[in-house]
């Protein structure tokens, strides 16, 4: 329970630095052209968001530009543009080679996308497995 409740906290404080307090002019119309895309990424270790120890969270904001606490948040932004927004579309990248040692990793994702709302969650077997995806939006 305790884990959770530290997981949650997490979230929540860096979701309020990302999207800013919910009110009257946070939920009018937008100012900008661009649709919103505010995320907050998490990672921990453990076998699901529930039960993982919370390592580390970051924010990263891809409209009208790359910015946030991520730490290649630009690259982020273009692997998530030539993908659609699609997380489940980062492939494992040919010739890597990582032991069979379980000990799992998990990141999580969570706001927004071009306008539409975005929880992900995947469960990878170590930080090696993790780091193979061809991507470096989970590099942080």
């Amino acid at each position: 329970m305790r884990n959770t409740a530290r997981w949650a906290a997490t979230l929540a404080l860096t979701a309020g630095a990302v999207c800013g307090p919910l009110t009257g002019a946070a939920l009018a119309a937008p100012d900008s052209l661009y649709a919103p895309s505010a995320l907050v990424l998490t990672l921990g270790h453990g076998d699901s968001a529930a039960t993982a120890t919370p390592a580390r969270a970051v924010t990263l904001t891809c409209a009208p530009t790359a910015s946030g606490t991520h730490p290649a948040a630009a690259l982020a932004c273009a692997e998530l543009r030539g993908v659609g927004g699609d997380l489940d579309a980062f492939q494992v990248r040919d010739g890597v080679q990582c032991t069979k040692q379980y000990d799992p990793v998990v990141v999580t994702v969570d706001g927004v996308w071009q306008g539409k709302r975005v929880s992900y969650e995947r469960t990878f077997a170590n930080e090696c497995v993790k780091g193979s995806l061809g991507a470096s939006l989970f590099t942080f």
